[in-house]
């Protein structure tokens, strides 16, 4: 199975910035769903910012847009998820995830239909107010 790869996350007070990188080898990257799900202790995984690969097409949950910034770079097979303005709420462990399947035409990488073959580790994102 392929490896991603993230780095970034820790901690920021509230109103700061973190920023999360995921990379993925050569051959998994392109035309594909790349992004984050978040879950906080006690609560359910969720979807948070995703792009296509394929078109460089961004998606975000509502409660992210205008925060963050999902970015790919197609040289080093890596998208980057910037956080600014960051929340107390938004404190949870961030997992990077791709999907195996390729897609010719813009998928809906956000929808809960979308199935993620890819994970990475995970990696803590702290915000205190």
């Amino acid at each position: 199975a392929d490896q991603l790869v993230e780095s970034g996350g820790g901690s920021a007070q509230e109103g700061g910035s973190l920023r999360l990188s995921c990379a993925i080898s050569e051959d998994a990257y392109d035309r594909r769903c790349m992004g984050w799900f978040r879950q906080a202790p006690g609560k359910e995984r969720e979807r948070v910012a995703f792009v296509y690969t394929g078109a460089d097409a961004t998606y975000y949950v509502d409660s992210v847009k205008d925060r963050f910034t999902i970015s790919q770079d197609d040289a080093k097979n890596t998208v980057t998820l910037q956080m600014n303005s960051l929340k107390p709420e938004d404190t949870a462990m961030y997992y990077c995830a791709a999907t195996s399947q390729i897609w010719a035409v813009r998928p809906r990488c956000l929808s809960d239909q979308m199935n993620y073959d890819y994970w990475g580790q995970g990696t803590q994102v702290t915000v205190s107010s």
